[in-house]
């Protein structure tokens, strides 16, 4: 099975300080939440825990089982692919809820959406985020929510790259470049689900249809999607995370080369 490398470890915060000038690497980082998105839309309840639910009766049994195997599997390619560059890697860790739990960034709520933090090296994920994937955001089937899941940890790869810290440190130093970074950050998270999404489809994991779901996913929280869908206008000033056309073709980079180094949104003019 190929896998992609990953070049020097120090190789994206070269390119960034190429880019925007000299640029600390303090701690922190961004997470990668979709709060400013989720916000445009009505919120949902969050549904309560079941109590006393048999197991094998459970509705969310075979979400939670799908989204483990997803993240396990996604963590062992990254595993691989920082060993094979001879770069230390501390693996990521997941947390599934439906009601507010305690994290390194202040907390996890439904509203935040699906993000990783920085400090305690944790996914979280917010199970009614996958039922509303396909109802509010009109991204169905598993490899939608596949690519959502390879995306966070794509925010823990920056992180262990130092790319999140160099990015925080340069948007507290060019306040102006804030919006912009952050889309930059975003759309490398989206190449490395797609550097991912290659090694499943080389293990054989994918099936017809998969690939097609995780870009109508990519599209579906576009900034300029979202935007139109719940203001009636798009605004590209106040982007965070790109727009549909971005998310997919970075998406679409790394799945068609399968390489984490041409993941590098922070060299091109224009991501």
């Amino acid at each position: 099975m190929g896998k992609a490398g990953l070049g020097v470890g120090g190789m994206v915060i070269m390119l960034i300080v190429a880019v925007i000038g000299g640029v600390g690497r303090g701690g922190g980082g961004g997470g990668g939440d979709i709060s400013d998105l989720l916000n445009q839309f009505p919120t949902a309840a969050s549904p309560s825990p079941g109590e006393g639910i048999d197991p094998a009766q459970d509705p969310d049994r075979r979400l939670v089982d799908f989204v483990s195997f997803v993240f396990d599997d996604a963590q062992g390619f990254w595993a691989d692919t920082f060993r094979r560059a001879d770069t230390p890697y501390n693996e990521a860790r997941i947390v599934l809820f439906d009601q507010p739990v305690p994290s390194g960034c202040g907390g996890a709520y439904a509203e935040t959406g699906p993000h990783y933090c920085p400090p305690d090296r944790k996914v979280y994920l917010e199970l009614g985020f996958f039922r509303e994937l396909a109802t509010k955001f009109g991204a169905p089937g598993d490899f939608a929510q596949a690519y959502v899941i390879a995306h966070e940890l794509g925010h823990h790869v920056q992180n262990e790259l130092g790319t999140s810290a160099a990015v925080r440190d340069a948007q507290q130093e060019e306040p102006s470049r804030a919006n912009d970074l952050s889309v930059r950050l975003e759309l490398q998270a989206d190449c490395y689900a797609g550097v991912w999404a290659h090694s499943a489809f080389e293990e054989g994991a994918l099936e017809a249809g998969d690939l097609q779901e995780g870009l109508a996913a990519a599209e579906a929280v576009g900034d300029d999607r979202i935007q139109e869908q719940a203001r009636g206008r798009v605004d590209p000033e106040s982007w965070t995370h790109g727009s549909s056309d971005q998310r997919q073709r970075w998406f679409s980079t790394g799945y068609r080369s399968g390489d984490a180094d041409r993941c590098d949104t922070f060299e091109v003019a224009s991501p």
